[in-house]
């Protein structure tokens, strides 16, 4: 973890020395630093950064602007750094793309703290599972099981694959974004709150603050929404928690893909459906 590469974007010499003075006695060896949106875009485009620290207020454009041009390019977290601490600055910051939003002026070990944490989620999950088996068991020559998919109409995911297909396009997916998306699935209509789904996906207890699953929710809302600011799949109950509905008619459609498939195994065609 602490070979992992890590971008500190801000244009306060005063705090790039300090993180990265902190973070080399924490023992991180490869730290890269620019002072602009431009810089950065530059520094991206030439390594894969597996942790960007993004600071809000940068001279030209911000970083909230050039976020969502980052996120084009890496998965890698995104931690904003701001004197700003509104709900609706941090709010903000997670909608274009931020996974942690850490206020000015900031305890040093709280955010090597916050970058680990990030580090150990984003290393352990580099790309879906499914995809990885599918590509070592290609890679092997192997036969590759049948894929099991999830149809919920509008969208599907399929497991094997480590694909997310809305419209018949297939759709951008970010590893934990999948993760948490196939948990879903997996359960349909089931309501779990926002500790129970990051201890069930991320693997880890529940210390930390909300704003993981949130920001995830919301970018699986972005993908299978028609309309992500209402809702129709991935629900919340309100002080309850979350849940993906599936509908009655997607049901009857995923049987008739399930017969279609049978009937295609039958003739040695075909692959499973759930």
């Amino acid at each position: 973890m602490n070979d992992a590469p890590i971008l500190i974007v801000d244009d306060e010499r005063a705090i790039i020395h300090l993180l990265v003075t902190v973070l080399r006695k924490e023992g991180f060896t490869h730290i890269d630093t620019a002072g602009s949106a431009e810089e950065a875009e530059e520094a991206c485009a030439r390594t894969a950064y597996a942790l960007i620290i993004l600071d809000v207020m940068l001279p030209g454009r911000s970083g909230v602007e050039i976020c969502p041009f980052l996120r084009q390019k890496t998965d890698a977290p995104i931690l904003f750094l701001s004197a700003r601490t509104s709900d609706y600055d941090k709010l903000t910051g997670f909608a274009v793309g931020g996974d942690d939003y850490i206020a000015k002026p900031f305890n040093p070990l709280e955010v090597v703290a916050r970058i680990r944490s990030q580090l150990r989620r984003h290393l352990r999950h580099p790309e879906p599972a499914s995809r990885q088996q599918a590509t070592s068991a290609e890679d092997e020559g192997a036969q590759v099981q049948p894929a099991k998919v999830y149809d919920y109409g509008r969208f599907q995911v399929d497991e094997q694959a480590g694909e997310l297909r809305v419209g018949g396009k297939t759709v951008a997916c970010p590893a934990l974004v999948f993760q948490l998306l196939l948990f879903l699935c997996k359960h349909p209509n089931r309501l779990f709150t926002k500790s129970e789904l990051y201890e069930r996906v991320w693997g880890e207890d529940s210390w930390s603050d909300d704003n993981t699953v949130m920001v995830h929710i919301h970018r699986i809302r972005e993908r299978i929404e028609e309309n992500p600011s209402s809702p129709q799949y991935l629900v919340n109950v309100r002080g309850l928690g979350y849940k993906l509905v599936r509908h009655t008619g997607q049901s009857q459609a995923e049987s008739t893909s399930a017969r279609s498939d049978q009937a295609g195994r039958d003739s040695g065609y075909g692959s499973e459906a759930t």
